[in-house]
């Protein structure tokens, strides 16, 4: 049992007023996203009944990224972060209304769709990083390890609220219904936005966007630790994050549920993702974080393998939250690791080009897997990925390319 202590270390973060204004508005309006993204893999699934435009879906959703992150890490080092990010959440808030609107009309279409999914990721490519540079600004240097992984935590929090939320609805009232709650969500977050205390005074712009993009690209090119981090995200929102957008599939194809059983399948995930970030922010800045990452890395991969291959649902639903909780240790890690090594004045270019691999492995490797799994099946997909991320980070240690992990453990 948790002494007070421990209470304290686990909820360090918390204890910063702007941080906890931050959080619960993000809570709310990540609840509402996560029904959203239910609602709308099962639309998309009953519209085409093709797990390729599943993998297209996530695929135009994150393409964003990975045009216009890099340019959007800029953007928040040059202008006010907060009000960069006040208009990301108006942009996303109008794409779920329009789509509810869409389906109550009885007119939506897959191009709709996925029209909304990439306007709503160019946001998300401008809102992003300016997120990932304002959270550091709410805490103490030595909290910003705990504050990620809180920050994990109340999104995977969402994740096991706002499928199951979603699954009532679905069966209700229907996606309408999930797509207007998570339009009205970011009202809350605007408003604890426009809470906050804190304030970020952009220096003065004496370099283009240009020039200061190719410094932000040089930072980190000259930063071996920050490369490596950034390689692993890749390799495991590539490999691993097919998993989620897959689900559909096992649970329509594979176990013959509907829509509430893939809900619950979502919040299955959830709950091994909220677990994998309290051991985060539990651990905090401790010399293990690194080697913590590679090995709980690789054995994400074996979990993969195995949830592919079982045909239990009650071990299925074991082995999707213990994937899920090494999904989110790793990535809560390795985040945590790249903030650390950012300085305050090049956080905005540091973490969108982080973000161009975390986020911009989810597109390549889900529009793969779902290929794959259109001309075999969503199983074989997904223990491909699962076998390929085992050996490229096994191989990765074995030649010796992250000895930086077991080594000079004292400074982490």
């Amino acid at each position: 049992m948790l002494n007070p202590t421990h209470w304290q270390r686990l909820a360090a973060a918390l204890l910063y007023r702007d941080f906890r204004v931050m959080w619960m508005g993000a809570c709310a309006s990540s609840i509402g996203t996560w029904m959203q993204k239910v609602a709308q893999s099962w639309l998309m699934l009953t519209i085409t009944g093709s797990p390729f435009y599943l993998g297209l879906d996530v695929f135009m959703g994150e393409l964003p990224i990975l045009l216009f992150i890099l340019i959007g890490g800029v953007v928040a080092d040059r202008w006010d972060r907060r009000r960069m990010l006040i208009l990301s959440q108006f942009v996303q808030m109008s794409t779920a209304f329009i789509l509810a609107g869409l389906v109550y009309g009885g007119i939506v279409q897959v191009w709709h769709i996925l029209t909304l999914s990439f306007i709503t990721g160019t946001a998300q490519a401008f809102g992003g990083p300016a997120y990932q540079s304002l959270l550091p600004s709410l805490v103490h240097k030595h909290d910003v390890p705990n504050a990620i992984a809180l920050n994990s935590i109340q999104f995977n929090l969402a994740r096991v609220i706002g499928p199951l939320l979603a699954g009532v609805a679905l069966a209700t009232y229907g996606s309408v219904l999930c797509f207007t709650l998570n339009g009205l969500s970011f009202f809350v977050v605007i408003a604890s936005l426009m809470a906050l205390h804190v304030e970020h005074t952009p220096p003065a712009a004496v370099r283009s966007i240009v020039k200061e993009l190719r410094g932000g690209l040089a930072f980190v090119r000259q930063e071996r630790a920050i490369l490596t981090f950034t390689f692993l995200a890749f390799c495991t929102t590539m490999l691993a994050a097919p998993m989620l957008t897959l689900l559909p599939v096992f649970a329509q194809k594979v176990f013959n549920l509907g829509a509430d059983g893939y809900s619950r399948m979502m919040a299955f995930s959830g709950a091994g993702a909220v677990l994998g970030a309290t051991i985060v922010a539990w651990m905090g800045r401790s010399p293990g974080m690194r080697r913590t990452a590679l090995i709980v890395q690789v054995a994400l991969g074996m979990v993969l393998v195995a949830f592919a291959s079982s045909r239990v649902l009650t071990l299925s639903y074991a082995l999707l939250f213990l994937g899920s909780l090494a999904m989110m240790m790793v990535l809560s890690l390795l985040t945590s690791m790249v903030q650390l090594a950012a300085p305050d004045a090049m956080r905005g270019r540091v973490m969108s080009i982080y973000m161009v691999a975390f986020r911009g492995g989810m597109p390549i490797g889900s529009l793969a897997a779902g290929w794959v799994a259109a001309q075999t099946s969503a199983p074989l997909a997904l223990a491909i990925n699962g076998a390929a991320l085992t050996v490229v980070v096994g191989l990765f240690a074995i030649r010796g390319r992250t000895m930086l992990f077991f080594k000079n453990r004292a400074r982490e």
